[in-house]
């Protein structure tokens, strides 16, 4: 790597610089959920102009955006590993930025699928990135605290959107109800035209930032080598690519055992998408989580070929795969808590878009950047008196948002429904920071961007694919015999089990975690990694 984009010989930084860092990463994680949560408080308008489905509005919230963010994750967090990290965030800001802006033209279903498709590829360079930059600007014992600072963008921008989105439809609607708007535009495509131009520009800053040493931290300097990247990316393409995928596993060493197995696990989700599709219909929702479910599949194998060591301490490592599984369940109710809330409330209560949208905008940038502060100050506060103090975070997390979340639901006051939102808003939102910090601590600083989109996969296919396409379909199924809100406000609550799961997974990971912590050097050197230089590396 070029002199002028490290951070001093040894990776030295000064605090002040490195908080400069992480405020503008922050700024880049806001504009990725204002662009990606916006959908939720336009549904209604979205829903009437293209004639929708709430099975449909989940879908293009959820699976078709999440498995495009998902798949392409996966090359992009390798290329993280190996390629300057901030150049990354700076390309991909731009393109999820212009996607956005042209969602704005969208005149149908299909053409809002294809730039929902744009928007996840783009948004999926952005996090495993910035966990890894993030990893060399901050010591360890930090590493919860400002993980959860940089994830609260999360609810920043979902907050930012929603209050964004519903000022513009009410606004854009009100001034040309009578007709001739702007090359007939209706209020819903100026919203997304409106939260996509900042981050083209936002771009330009990101590119200027400095890049520093790798496991600087930690007291190791790892500078890699740097490939040329398009041929690089390319290779990373073609391994979660269908059928490039085989040609890749056999380049890699997998032989006739690995094809077959491959060839099985495509008939394994062939078969399971096919019988969903008859079971349940929405066949194009199944045939994409097929395809991503494939793309993922192939890639561990990929993985178990190219880097042994990486694969062996993330998935072989009962602690982070039983933990993000964890994490995967809290998060489905999460998304299709943050997605159908407004809508829940249009519906239910007498109430504008607008209102709407600054209520639960406040609430969820306010208490969702609160609840994700404190969550990982607490866990970091924990995790000097237990190793297992992610885990615990997570389980509170989830069983505490349980009852304003069904209080919400419930009450027939607006001004409480606003009040236990807000309350089980900040509670669901402790867990992120102790998601993405377990992650960190079981692998060496080379793995972290790797086991990054792990984490990001898990809680993208289980929570952002399934949760709001399940409760949305739930919702339509239960419409036969209910008013809309009274469907929907069932879906919500039936969703609610999924925290009950996630407590099973958080429980059985916390089992293994302090164990395989301890290891994490020798468990390294087993799966062939030459550790010699890992010898004192701390974990506090």
């Amino acid at each position: 790597m070029n002199d002028d984009n490290e951070v001093g010989s040894h990776g030295g930084v000064s605090r002040g610089y490195a908080r400069y860092v992480l405020f503008v990463l922050v700024l880049v994680y806001v504009l990725n959920f204002v662009d990606r949560q916006i959908l939720s408080i336009l549904a209604e308008d979205i829903k009437a102009d293209l004639g929708l489905t709430d099975a449909n509005l989940g879908f293009l919230y959820g699976t078709v955006f999440a498995v495009f963010y998902a798949v392409f994750g996966i090359p992009l967090s390798r290329i993280a590993d190996i390629w300057i990290r901030k150049n990354i965030i700076a390309l991909g800001l731009f393109f999820w930025s212009l996607m956005t802006v042209l969602s704005g033209t969208a005149r149908s279903f299909t053409s809002l699928s294809v730039y929902r498709i744009g928007v996840g590829i783009g948004e999926s360079s952005a996090s495993p990135a910035a966990f890894s930059l993030l990893g060399d600007y901050f010591s360890p014992r930090q590493r919860a605290t400002v993980l959860a600072i940089y994830s609260s963008g999360v609810y920043i921008g979902a907050g930012l959107g929603t209050l964004i989105g519903g000022a513009v439809v009410d606004r854009w609607n009100g001034a040309y109800a009578a007709g001739g708007a702007p090359f007939g535009m209706a209020g819903w495509q100026a919203a997304y035209i409106t939260v996509g131009l900042p981050g083209i520009l936002l771009a330009l800053l990101v590119w200027t930032l400095r890049e520093p040493a790798r496991g600087s931290t930690e007291g190791i300097a790892l500078v890699p080598d740097q490939p040329r990247i398009l041929r690089e990316l390319g290779i990373e393409l073609a391994a979660v690519t269908p059928v490039l995928s085989l040609v890749t596993l056999y380049r890699v060493g997998a032989g006739a055992t690995g094809l077959l197995k491959n060839a099985g696990i495509a008939a394994g989700l062939a078969l399971v998408v096919i019988s969903l599709s008859s079971l349940i219909g929405s066949a194009v929702q199944w045939i994409a989580l097929g395809v991503g479910m494939y793309a993922f599949l192939s890639w561990v194998q990929i993985l178990a070929k190219r880097d042994a060591p990486a694969h062996g301490m993330i998935f072989r490592s009962r602690a982070i795969v039983f933990g993000m599984v964890g994490f995967g369940w809290h998060v489905f109710m999460s998304y299709s808590w943050n997605f159908w809330v407004a809508p829940y409330l249009l519906r239910t209560h007498d109430v504008s878009t607008a209102s709407v949208g600054l209520v639960v905008g406040v609430s969820l940038a306010i208490a969702g950047f609160a609840g994700a502060t404190f969550g990982g100050y607490l866990s970091d506060w924990l995790k000097q008196k237990t190793g297992r103090a992610r885990l615990y975070v997570g389980m509170f997390s989830a069983m505490s948002s349980i009852p304003p979340t069904i209080a919400t639901l419930t009450t027939s006051s607006l001004e409480w429904a606003y009040v236990f939102f807000f309350v089980a808003q900040f509670l669901s939102s402790m867990w992120i920071g102790s998601a993405i910090a377990l992650s960190n601590e079981l692998v060496l600083p080379r793995m972290r961007a790797t086991a990054g989109v792990f984490y990001i996969l898990v809680v993208t296919f289980l929570g952002l694919a399934l949760g709001p396409y399940t409760v949305g379909h739930l919702s339509d199924y239960f419409l036969n015999t209910m008013t809309s809100s009274a469907s929907l406000r069932t879906a919500m609550l039936i969703a609610l089990g999924a925290e009950g799961i996630a407590c099973v997974f958080f429980w059985i990971s916390s089992r293994y975690v302090e164990d395989e912590e301890s290891r994490r050097a020798d468990r390294a050197q087993s799966y062939g990694e030459p550790v010699a230089n890992y010898a004192t590396m701390s974990t506090q």
